[in-house]
């Protein structure tokens, strides 16, 4: 079977300081569409965080999709509240703010888990990916949980109520808790992520010692390998407020290709995206990494 093919990516194209920086983006492209098209001429993926904030409107993907040549695919990270995470309900489609009780709208912070909101947030967001999906520029919708979600039965099933609630779009999922990775509960885990087919996320993160975060540990569920590299500082990790940038090393480079090279004998696509994106390291690093994984003749 031939080698297959290795797409390389960042995690966000409009990150602040990756804008601010000047280390990637020429003078000419100030505009979110002039970005968005020089961002496609270098690269055939890339992931929307934005989601995870707020839902976008059919208008915003549609506008993706015109901005970027055929191929080109979009990852999707899931709305916060489908992952565990508080949301602003400020920020919601005015539908989904009409779906709440009074006293949560005024809220800055809001935990939902009401069944019925949840399938009404996830349904209002697969429509405004639509737009994506038609024009074939949909990968995964990406479900990454908080260090707080860790391994038990609950949450084993809450994986696939994930899937239910996206019917009809691919999913992948991180975990960065490192109980999900211990001798009793990893190889249960990717049985389940393969039985459910389910896309497993290899991440890479700062590393304690303990189950604080995941340990980076390569392998594949489906015919798609995914690794989301984050960077390897752990000043600041679990703060609110970002820690320094991380530059990936050329050895640490040619250590994930390495892995990325081996995914791909299994794998039909391996996906490396770097989310270390602040002051543009993580375009930098996709760059590099084109290098490095690039097969014999």
């Amino acid at each position: 079977m031939a080698p297959g093919k290795i797409r390389i990516g960042t995690c966000s194209w409009t990150e602040s300081s990756l804008i601010e920086s000047g280390a990637f983006y020429p003078r000419g492209a100030g505009t979110p569409k002039a970005r968005l098209k020089f961002y496609a001429r270098q690269f055939d993926t890339v992931e929307i965080e934005s989601s995870y904030y707020q839902i976008p409107s059919i208008d915003m993907a549609q506008a993706w999709a015109g901005r970027t040549p055929p191929g080109f695919l979009f990852h999707v990270k899931a709305f916060g509240a489908l992952t565990g995470h508080n949301i602003d309900p400020r920020r919601l489609p005015e539908e989904l703010r009409g779906m709440l009780a009074p006293g949560d709208l005024g809220r800055e912070e809001l935990h939902v888990a009401e069944p019925g909101m949840l399938k009404a947030m996830a349904q209002a967001l697969l429509a405004s990916l639509e737009p994506l999906r038609q024009a074939r520029k949909m990968g995964f919708i990406i479900f990454q949980f908080p260090p707080w979600f860790g391994y038990k039965k609950a949450n084993l099933d809450y994986l696939s109520y994930c899937k239910e609630l996206v019917a009809g779009f691919p999913i992948a999922v991180e975990f960065r808790h490192g109980s999900w990775f211990t001798s009793q509960h990893r190889d249960e885990m990717l049985a389940f992520l393969k039985e459910h087919k389910i896309t497993y996320i290899t991440c890479d993160e700062p590393q304690y010692g303990n189950l604080t975060t995941a340990p980076f540990h390569p392998d594949a569920t489906t015919g798609i390998a995914y690794l989301r590299l984050h960077g390897r500082n752990g000043d600041g990790w679990h703060s609110d407020v970002p820690g320094d940038e991380y530059l990936y090393q050329e050895a640490e480079l040619k250590e994930i290709a390495r892995h990325a090279l081996q995914l791909g004998e299994r794998a039909r696509t391996t996906f490396i995206m770097f989310n270390n994106c602040r002051c543009g390291y993580a375009a930098q690093n996709a760059l590099e990494m084109r290098r490095h994984c690039q097969r014999p003749a």
